[in-house]
């Protein structure tokens, strides 16, 4: 078995034996604790995926959210790189239009989830960047 399958199996063992929350539902269950109302989940077309979208009061938010297992490749907050930003403000871009709301206010937030033995560390940062990808 190659590599990669080999690691994609192992992780899907992982979250059968945490018996718990994927990466998304913990983020998710963090934003509403937080007071935002969800408003899509896993939101896909052409431009790529929205993970999360969020209305946070009068903001739009747009959360990408990273699970890691371990340390070996750094932390879900580092793996969110230009090109990722890119495809997330224009999955954004086109679900604002279609949904009616080009003109609300707008935050790219990501939430990072990493897992160690002692369970989930969670790290919510609010506007990761912008428009432009920065």
């Amino acid at each position: 078995m190659a590599p990669q399958a080999l690691s994609g199996l192992l992780d899907v063992l992982r979250r059968g034996l945490r018996g718990g929350a994927t990466g998304e539902e913990l983020a998710r269950r963090h934003l509403e604790g937080q007071g935002a109302r969800i408003l899509a989940q896993n939101f896909r077309c052409r431009s790529g995926e929205l993970d999360l979208v969020a209305q946070d009061g009068p903001t739009l938010v747009f959360v990408e959210v990273k699970e890691r297992h371990g340390s070996s490749h750094g932390d879900g907050h580092e793996a969110v790189g230009f090109g990722k930003r890119r495809r997330v403000v224009r999955a954004a871009r086109l679900f604002a239009a279609r949904h009616g709301l080009s003109e609300s206010a707008i935050r790219f937030d990501v939430v990072s989830i990493d897992w160690s033995a002692a369970g989930p560390c969670l790290r919510h940062d609010k506007g990761a960047f912008d428009v432009d990808g920065r």
